[in-house]
């Protein structure tokens, strides 16, 4: 497919504009984007924020790449951009973030038979929400899965808290938007009640991860008691 600019680069994938309307994304690692667009598309039919899809090819199914996704080219700053240029605060960044976890577990998940299974994102937070005219848009479904919604809580918690425990970079806003966001946790969110909950998951995970580098590993320590820290008093 032809491509204009790039947009925008990831850890994992490359950003193209085609034309003022749409935008493609495509894996540099040949990853598979089916499931991806098969989720988005099930998000979009529930009314949760995402970017329309398109067939890259304009011809049907089947007929663009699987590294490739062709979604609506969004307008606005990213999160991350609104809180460093200060037209956005912490605690409205933290609401916010906390706003699109809650609806997002409000969507029955397309294959789970567990009941309280739900669509989890997995890597949501501010430089994977967009602020547009029409709203906060949320991107980049790759990590996603069905499961427990704590352990989308404990993900996202645990990226801003190592971003606040990090010597360097604007940790005090990052602290600042955790606290807003755990202050939003509902009560039948399950983090760190058991040595088995979803927080300790949550950092399983993110030590697994190959995307990061070493020393974004050795601050899973200090993250996880921060957030433990932050964590509000169950009544």
């Amino acid at each position: 497919m032809q491509t204009g600019e790039l947009l925008g680069s990831g850890r994992s994938a490359d950003v193209f504009a085609i034309d003022d309307h749409w935008v493609l994304r495509r894996y540099r690692d040949g990853a598979d984007s089916t499931a991806e667009a098969a989720v988005m598309a099930h998000l979009a039919e529930h009314g949760y924020p995402v970017p329309r899809l398109r067939d890259p090819a304009g011809a049907g199914p089947g007929t663009a790449p699987h590294t490739d996704l062709v979604m609506q080219r969004l307008r606005g700053p990213s999160m991350l951009q609104a809180l460093l240029q200060d037209t956005i605060t912490a605690e409205e960044a933290g609401a916010t973030l906390a706003e699109l976890l809650h609806r997002l577990h409000s969507v029955p998940a397309q294959a789970s038979a567990d009941p309280a299974h739900r669509v989890l994102h997995l890597d949501l937070h501010p430089d994977n929400v967009m602020l547009t005219p029409e709203g906060p848009v949320v991107i980049d479904w790759r990590n996603t899965e069905e499961g427990p919604p704590g352990l989308d809580w404990g993900m996202s918690s645990l990226i801003l808290a190592q971003a606040a425990v990090a010597p360097t970079g604007p940790t005090a806003l990052a602290g600042a938007v955790l606290g807003a966001l755990l202050t939003h946790l509902g009560p039948a969110v399950v983090l760190a009640d058991t040595d088995a909950g979803c927080l300790t998951e949550a950092r399983k995970r993110r030590a697994a991860d190959p995307a990061m580098s070493e020393s974004e590993t050795q601050l899973l320590g200090d993250a996880m008691e921060l957030v433990l820290e932050l964590l509000p008093a169950r009544r």
